[in-house]
């Protein structure tokens, strides 16, 4: 989405929209539990610097962050929404609706959607794109046709891979990871295969064929915490799992990274996109809750700090991978100033 600077009466709107905020004493944050661990640093951070109640963050995924932050304007609505995908054209028109129309968005960096299993699996991961659509996907291509998924092993698939149960933990339909994956490696991995290279198909039939997950067993939703899946991972050896890269980072003493097309999960290629599932992470601000909610200017300034967001900062320290100089002196400015998203673009 595009921004546009605030109006002097958009900001008086925004003013009057806000004064039954002022009751509240603690910021409220919802969200992506991708994005989770980036804010709740800052939280903590935030709290150390100014003294101030550390602000109540919630890991409610990235479809339920939106939904519950586009509600409406006051103390009993969030102040803030972490999300691994930006905000759908759906969701604003939700915002709107509801009278959220003054709202910031800041791209904070990158992130690696990771797969990882754990060190005491032997195995050299090394996965295609199309092997993990062929693993995963409800439907696939059987013997010439479009048919319900038949693979229940890996070694059904490619027979350099393990004889092993297809077991992958993910996440479930309301998380941004789950829409990121489907969009960056469910249907990138449909497109690989020759049923549908050498059909005559298109973005919608990639659409409609593609974004399912089966429901069959081998894909498990491990619903919103991903730490659960770490856990399992951790206790199942011939597990896989999906996640933002910070989880994998934090817990490369019990897991490894499953390369895909022979590329492994790491700063430099989430950076540089040589690795192929990378995206962006944002996070959304209520500039109406701004100079309402105690504290709400003051957290979102530590947000832009260069040392919570420059490289070496403490959120790369966490796995986040940073915007280039320019990038970030850009985001710093406009998410201070409150440069709002434009309703109409």
């Amino acid at each position: 989405m595009s921004f546009t600077k605030l109006s002097v009466s958009a900001l008086a709107l925004a003013a009057v929209s806000a004064t039954a905020a002022a009751a509240r004493d603690q910021i409220s944050i919802v969200g992506s539990s991708t994005v989770f661990p980036y804010t709740q640093a800052v939280a903590e951070q935030f709290a150390n610097n100014t003294g101030s109640p550390s602000p109540v963050v919630e890991s409610t995924g990235t479809g339920g962050g939106m939904q519950i932050f586009c509600e409406g304007i006051g103390e009993s609505h969030p102040d803030l929404t972490g999300a691994s995908r930006a905000m759908k054209a759906s969701e604003w028109e939700k915002c709107v609706e509801n009278g959220v129309t003054d709202v910031t968005e800041a791209l904070i960096g990158f992130d690696g959607l990771s797969l990882a299993v754990s060190r005491d699996n032997d195995y050299d991961w090394d996965l295609s794109l199309g092997e993990i659509y062929l693993a995963l996907a409800a439907e696939v291509p059987v013997d010439g046709e479009w048919a319900a998924n038949p693979y229940s092993q890996w070694s059904d698939i490619d027979s350099r891979l393990p004889a092993t149960d297809i077991v992958v933990l993910g996440p479930p339909p309301t998380s941004g990871t789950r829409d990121a994956f489907v969009e960056l490696a469910m249907h990138a991995g449909c497109e690989e295969l020759d049923y549908v290279a050498n059909g005559d198909f298109d973005g919608d039939w990639i659409d409609e064929n593609c974004s399912r997950m089966r429901t069959d067993g081998p894909f498990v939703e491990a619903g919103e915490n991903d730490n659960l899946i770490v856990q399992r991972l951790d206790s199942d050896q011939n597990a896989l799992g999906i996640f933002g890269y910070s989880f994998l980072y934090e817990n490369m003493d019990k897991l490894k990274g499953v390369k895909i097309d022979s590329v492994e999960p790491d700063f430099d290629t989430i950076a540089d996109k040589s690795y192929p599932v990378s995206r962006p992470l944002y996070f959304y601000v209520k500039n109406a809750h701004r100079g309402v909610i105690p504290g709400l200017n003051e957290f979102v300034a530590e947000y832009m700090s260069e040392d919570a967001l420059a490289p070496g900062g403490y959120l790369s320290e966490r796995g986040l991978v940073p915007l280039n100089d320019e990038r970030r002196a850009e985001l710093q400015e406009r998410v201070l100033d409150g440069v709002a998203m434009d309703p109409k673009e």
